[in-house]
């Protein structure tokens, strides 16, 4: 086959062979096609799109690029089951969620990627907790989901490689925003980790990858097709993703916030533990272990009432070279910034909307997110205390408070969380949480 007769046929709106996008994703992996070819190859899919037929090609031509993971000579007594997020501000759901799910029977091989641009990530998150090991080898990942029942790492560079190249050459071409080749990248990864069951939970609004509902659908619709024809059962939930998610956002205060959430200190933000009790109900659900979503709901409510979630948290952490005693003794591995300062409102009336990626940025100008993918984070620097939609406010109440490094670090942060936070006279009308499921 001819490279560039392959990619002709693309360009021209023609569907491709499976062996046709497997010679190709091989070339990816292995050099043979060159970063013009893989470029051209990705504005192609770009601008003509691809059947699902192409993109399940695509998912299993870059899993087989790599190692995949294998289960059953563990003979773990549950399923194997993962959820992934397309990524927010606030979004420390994965955090809470593994332990949950282990809590009640399951084993979560979860392998996490770290934040570019106003979104956190969960690998920077859980690096924010001295000596955790984020980078373990693969037969260290395999003994803790075994020995706790969950494990959240970073991507390990066997699994999938054709798709990192082929995203890297995507971030540099503006060939991102491809439904296809996002759908292959995220499953191809997932299907490597040889799982029996996946949930996605696919972000939507002004913090999300997908920020009108249209594209979001589009997206979710496409990971429960692709993911379901290539052998992953798969379901998916649309959530807002137009405000914060949770109270903190930041690395070791969203560190913080789950503890919390986990123990059941303090008042559980709402929209926080829908997603996540959601999320759970469905990992439940197609692992075998609850017979509907409900039924999930509620082992999921179990687990965490009883401290059981909480424990496992503890067990992971302590497993992967963390401390034995985080949940007693949290603020001890977590950094502190030097300057805390609050961020009043200027006005009185409702918070009647939040650009959340505004907020996200305001992290990331305070050091705790990433301009550049080589780019070191501050742990200790983020908000906590972020007011929620819908709130009434008068002039002087807290909208946040600012965790940075220097004063003149959060005198910007304040002007960009006050710009971000919108207050109007009247009540806004209250949006849902989960939007919508996408099922098999």
């Amino acid at each position: 086959m001819l490279p560039q007769e392959i990619i002709r046929r693309k360009r021209d709106g023609h569907e491709l062979s499976a062996e046709e996008i497997a010679f190709v994703a091989k070339g990816v992996h292995d050099g043979s096609l060159s970063e013009g070819q893989v470029a051209a190859f990705a504005m192609a899919v770009f601008f003509r799109g691809m059947t699902t037929a192409e993109q399940v090609a695509l998912t299993l031509g870059m899993t087989n690029s790599g190692r995949t993971l294998e289960w059953k000579s563990l003979a773990l007594p549950g399923p194997v089951i993962d959820k992934h997020s397309s990524g927010g501000v606030g979004d420390k759901v994965s955090l809470m969620l593994a332990p949950i799910v282990a809590a009640c029977g399951g084993f979560v091989p979860m392998i996490s990627g770290r934040g570019l641009g106003h979104t956190g990530g969960t690998l920077d998150k859980l690096s924010a907790i001295s000596g955790y090991e984020t980078q373990p080898d693969i037969e260290t990942f395999r003994k803790v989901v075994r020995e706790v029942g969950c494990a959240i790492i970073g991507q390990t560079d066997d699994l999938a490689p054709a798709d990192r190249r082929l995203y890297a050459t995507r971030d540099v071409t503006g060939t991102v925003e491809s439904i296809p080749l996002i759908t292959s990248s995220i499953l191809s990864k997932k299907v490597a980790e040889g799982l029996d069951g996946l949930t996605m939970d696919v972000k939507c609004g002004s913090g999300a990858f997908c920020d009108t509902e249209a594209m979001a659908r589009a997206l979710a619709e496409s990971l429960v097709a692709v993911a379901n024809q290539a052998g992953l059962p798969t379901t998916a939930l649309i959530t807002d993703m137009d405000r914060v998610l949770g109270r903190n956002v930041g690395n070791a205060v969203e560190i913080v916030e789950t503890v919390d959430y986990l123990k059941g200190e303090g008042t559980r933000d709402p929209r926080l533990h829908e997603v996540t009790m959601a999320l759970a109900g469905e990992m439940l659900v197609l692992g075998g272990l609850a017979s509907d979503a409900a039924a999930g709901r509620a082992k999921a409510e179990a687990a965490l009432a009883d401290g059981r979630a909480a424990e496992v948290l503890a067990r992971m952490v302590s497993a992967l070279g963390g401390p034995d005693d985080l949940l007693a003794r949290t603020p001890r591995y977590l950094a502190r910034a030097p300057v805390i300062r609050p961020c009043s409102a200027e006005r009185s009336g409702y918070v009647a909307g939040m650009d959340a990626r505004q907020v996200g940025i305001a992290v990331v100008a305070l050091g705790g997110g990433r301009a550049h993918a080589d780019d070191a984070i501050d742990p200790s620097v983020g908000l906590t205390d972020v007011i929620d939609v819908g709130t009434q406010v008068r002039a002087g109440s807290l909208l946040g408070v600012v965790h940075a490094a220097s004063d003149a670090d959060a005198d910007q942060a304040i002007a960009i969380l006050r710009r971000a936070i919108r207050i109007e006279d009247a009540a806004p009308t209250a949006r849902p949480t989960i939007m919508h499921r996408i099922g098999r």
